[in-house]
């Protein structure tokens, strides 16, 4: 403690030796300004004079952690004006003024109250002021001054972490950098040596050593095996002060794990390792394990195990367990005990992963001999054959033998065998087993168009072992025999038209047989012999297992006969051939022009009696749809509304219409309130009313022109026909206005007796020669008399 206050007490001096030689240079280099100080010349020529200053504080030093009775001081403040008669007041202003540092605003010494630390604040920024004391007008300018703690050697050094784990291979060369440790002091590292540390190892000599300035950790032993030893236990020591007397220091713990390298072979424990085996056990089975140690650890300890020699490399495998690095020595065959008794096996032991820089230390694998032995076990019968297939014709009779089945014991007893059929597989009990010396025979008629295949097991014991059992599958064939005859293949009915031509298809009929395909196909169809001059259907055989049936005459009428019942003789092409009759229906129908059907005489004059269910309901469905549907339509027609122009009058030309009376002709078709008989959806979404007259015009298309007088009238009308059929515009009625032909300025001119002459002799018909054959008969008429008259 003594020596403490002694050295405080020198820095003190010390300080204020400082102090002094500040202030005594400051106050040479900065003299108060005076009247005759220098002069110089302005820019403008004005003179200044330079000032001399005695009022600047640079700086002052205070020790850290001083714990002396008394207040320390600072420093003074001093003005060159201050005569020391009292009137000068010093006031202090700044960081920590009036709580850290006070001031005698008199005497203007400065005092630091507390004790400081550098650590915490290195420095104390404060503004000195010079006032009057009656007046409190500034004597002096503000001045500015910094305060500075002066350090000491109060930190020891302190390590980044407590405790350090650092990992370093085995057998690292001597040198080798495992880790480095650093250390950090608290005080100045730009005062004395109070932060300038010295590294050293206080434990862990002599494996390892550190750097006294870096701090590095180095190996300083070779060939350190991590099998002998793993962990190292190393503890740091940084002393401040660069090591000396005196200094202050701090340690921490370093952890060094010696990691694994491959430097260790694996080695067998034992030269032979001895198994056994039962005969019985099947491949995939597990017969034991060898281990080959290896003391290092993950991959360099992984061990990969294979068979290099030995009379049961064929019979035996061996894998690697990964996870306990054994072998596993497995079956790969069914053994024999009456065949081989013993195997011998010799298994190697090798490193996967092998570091090259310890290949000297190898070979890195190691080789043992295993023995088995075969043992001898109560073996089941076992058959011939793994599974077994026979064939028997269909409709065979009872007690036909189908096949043999044979078992025999493996053992050396050699027992007798006894053979019977699982039941489960025959439940309709098809067949029987002789249980000595396993004859399979049948027990009733099979078919083959019921059941193809009958697959069935058969079981094998020992007489005087009823637990040792075999089983085998047994696939019994039933061969086909041609005992089906050939049928339509679909329920056929046909239809043919009143007005068919002579020699006109119209059905094509194929067959099926449940037969196979050799007692099958090819079909042979034929019409019976009583018939085959059938005189209204012929047939004909494609000879491609269909049949056409053809119409042999022409003209049918629903009238007279609407159904033909026709036998067709289907033949197949098995030995000996079956061959069955089938009967063709077929119905009278009427057709249009191109043949295509429009009712037959069923449909259109008879009512099946026994109607179905649904045929019923459907028939209800639609008289109750009609019935809503003229509902609908009287209820629209009543609410329907009035026309929205009403003539006052009403038009005669209306009531031609309404008479369905002929019109005018062409010219005439104007008067006609054309709209109120237009389609009602319009064109296009188009809705024309009643009491206007539609102002599109339907254009006829091109190439329909109106023929001239000398065209056939027949295909007059069917141009107008098309051309009103094809007309949106054109009325939902037929009227001979339409066609464009009667009245006056029709073309054709008139067909109404209405203007014709009131004698015959005024009428020329000769125009009716080219009217057609409709008009043949009128022409002929009238011709004849035009002729009679001039005859006579």
């Amino acid at each position: 403690m003594k020596e403490d206050n002694c050295l405080h007490a020198a820095l003190i001096c010390l300080g204020m030796l400082c102090y002094s030689h500040a202030v005594t240079t400051e106050k040479l280099n900065h003299a108060r300004p005076s009247l005759h100080g220098h002069h110089e010349k302005g820019k403008e020529g004005q003179v200044l004079h330079r000032s001399k200053r005695g009022w600047v504080w640079n700086q002052f030093f205070v020790i850290e952690e001083y714990t002396g009775p008394d207040p320390v001081l600072v420093g003074r403040l001093h003005s060159d004006i201050d005569s020391g008669d009292g009137n000068i007041k010093y006031i202090l202003s700044g960081e920590g003024a009036g709580i850290i540092f006070v001031i005698d605003d008199k005497s203007g010494n400065i005092h630091a109250t507390k004790t400081l630390d550098r650590e915490e604040r290195a420095q104390y920024t404060l503004t000195a002021q010079a006032v009057d004391r009656n007046t409190n007008r500034p004597l002096e300018p503000p001045s500015e001054f910094i305060v500075k703690v002066q350090d000491i050697n109060d930190n020891p050094p302190e390590f980044l972490h407590e405790n350090y784990h650092a990992n370093v291979p085995e057998r690292s060369n001597v040198g080798t950098s495992v880790i480095q440790v650093t250390a950090s002091d608290a005080d100045d590292p730009t005062y004395g040596n109070s932060a300038k540390l010295v590294y050293s190892i206080l434990e862990g000599q002599p494996y390892f050593s550190v750097e006294a300035q870096t701090g590095i950790i180095r190996t300083a032993l070779p060939n350190m095996d991590r099998e002998a030893k793993e962990e190292y236990h190393v503890v740091i020591q940084a002393k401040d002060m660069g090591g000396h007397m005196g200094g202050l220091s701090g340690t921490t713990k370093v952890t060094i794990t010696l990691t694994d390298v491959n430097d260790n072979p694996p080695k067998f424990p034992q030269s032979v390792y001895q198994m056994s085996v039962s005969e019985a056990a099947v491949p995939g089975e597990e017969v034991g394990r060898v281990k080959a140690k290896d003391p290092d650890i993950g991959e360099n300890g992984l061990v990969a195990y294979s068979i290099i020699d030995g009379d049961g490399v064929d019979m035996f495998e061996i894998t690697t367990d990964y996870e306990t690095q054994e072998g596993v020595v497995k079956l790969k065959k069914l053994l024999d005990f009456e065949t081989k008794k013993s195997y011998s096996l010799k298994v190697e032991a090798a490193n996967v992963h092998i570091d090259p820089k310890f290949i000297s230390n190898g070979p890195f694998k190691d080789t043992v001999t295993v023995k088995i032995s075969v043992e001898d076990a109560d073996e089941p019968p076992v058959f011939l054959k793994p599974s077994y297939i026979f064939e028997v014709q269909e409709n065979a009779a009872s007690g036909t033998v189908v096949g043999k089945v044979h078992a025999k014991d493996p053992d050396a007893a050699n027992s007798a065998i006894r053979y019977s059929i699982d039941r489960h597989t025959d439940l309709e009990r098809y067949f029987m087993i002789n249980a000595e010396d396993g004859n399979i025979k049948t027990i009733k008629a099979l078919d083959r168009e019921e059941i193809a295949w009958h697959n069935i097991s058969v079981f094998a014991v020992e007489v005087h072992k009823q637990h040792q059992e075999a089983k085998v599958p047994v696939a019994i064939k039933v061969v086909d025999v041609n005992d089906n005859a050939p049928k339509f293949a679909a329920a056929y009915e046909a239809f043919v038209c009143e007005n068919a031509r002579s020699n006109q298809q119209f059905i094509t009929i194929s067959a099926d047989d449940k037969d196979d395909s050799a007692n099958g196909p090819r079909f042979i169809f034929s019409l019976p012999p009583e018939i085959i001059h059938n005189p209204n259907f012929t047939l004909r055989d494609n000879r491609d297992n269909t049949a056409s049936v053809l119409v042999r005459r022409e003209g049918f009428s629903r009238q007279k006969q609407d159904l033909y019942l026709l036998p067709i003789v289907i033949s197949d092409g098995g030995l000996p051939p079956m061959s069955s009759t089938n009967t063709l229906t077929i119905r009278v129908c009427g057709c249009d022009s191109n043949g295509s059907l429009l009712s037959c005489n069923a449909e259109a004059y008879v009512l099946n009696a026994g109607l179905s269910t649904g045929a019923l309901v459907a028939i209800l469905a639609c008289i109750v749809i009609l019935l809503v549907i003229v509902v609908l339509f009287v209820t629209l027609k009543r609410q329907k509304k009035e026309p929205l122009i009403v003539f006052e009058e009403e038009d005669v030309r209306e009531n031609i219409i309404t008479y369905d009376d002929e019109g005018g002709g062409e010219e005439d078709t104007e008067a006609f309130d054309i709209a109120t008989l237009q389609n009602p959806d319009g064109i296009n979404g188009f809705i024309p009313r009643k009491d206007i007259k539609p102002e599109y015009q339907y254009m006829p298309r091109p190439g329909l022109r109106p023929a001239p007088n000398s065209v056939d009238v027949d295909d007059f009308i069917n141009t107008r026909i098309q051309e009103a059929d094809n007309d949106p515009t054109a009325p939902p009625y037929d009227s001979i206005q339409i066609y464009g032909y009667e009245g006056r300025g029709s073309v054709a001119g008139s067909l109404s007796s209405l203007e014709s002459a009131t004698t015959d002799s005024d009428l020329d018909y000769d125009y009716l020669q080219n009217w057609g054959p409709r008009f043949k008969k009128l022409a002929d008429l009238y011709g004849s008399k035009d002729t009679f008259d001039d005859d006579s």
